[in-house]
């Protein structure tokens, strides 16, 4: 009798038995999969568990305004010279929804789910997607934290994440 490559489980699953070399190569290459930004510049991965997560905005040393995301000019007095500042994790609920259908746009995270408006300590308002509760649990003024969270992964299967506020 003839070995076919295909191990009895595999005949019930439909796999091919790959061995253990290319198996080895698969589990390497699942190690390498990364945590990747959805956008380039709002903020910095934890590299670590003991690592907090951050947003990154840009602060004109020239009269104090700050931005996020990040500039090169500023925007109200036109001066370019900017420093890059962490914000606070922590904000105030400004306004929210709650989106019940997938849009047709580039959201690829699921569904439903809520985003809205969190206040800062710096002042600034930020647009963020919310985590960790139910629709009916948010409200203006809930005081909430930033967090990292997988939005979706990629066509290599790397995880791309995004910053989320819970509530705190």
């Amino acid at each position: 009798m003839a070995n076919s490559g295909v191990s009895n489980n595999a005949e019930r699953t439909g796999e091919k038995n790959v061995g253990l070399a290319s198996r080895g190569m698969r589990m390497k290459e699942d190690q390498r999969k990364k945590r990747i930004p959805v956008k380039q510049g709002l903020y910095r991965i934890p590299e670590s568990e003991n690592d907090e997560p951050a947003l990154v905005a840009t602060q004109c040393r020239s009269c104090g305004e700050i931005f996020f995301p990040g500039r090169q000019i500023c925007q109200n007095c036109q001066d370019q010279n900017l420093k890059e500042i962490k914000l606070g994790r922590k904000g105030l609920i400004y306004s929210f929804t709650t989106v019940m259908q997938r849009p047709a746009s580039h959201y690829r995270g699921p569904v439903p789910y809520s985003f809205g408006w969190v206040e800062l300590p710096e002042g600034l308002r930020i647009e963020t997607l919310f985590t960790d509760c139910n629709p009916g649990d948010l409200e203006i003024g809930l005081n909430v934290e930033m967090v990292m969270e997988k939005l979706h992964e990629d066509e290599e299967g790397n995880e791309v994440v995004c910053h989320k506020f819970r509530p705190c």
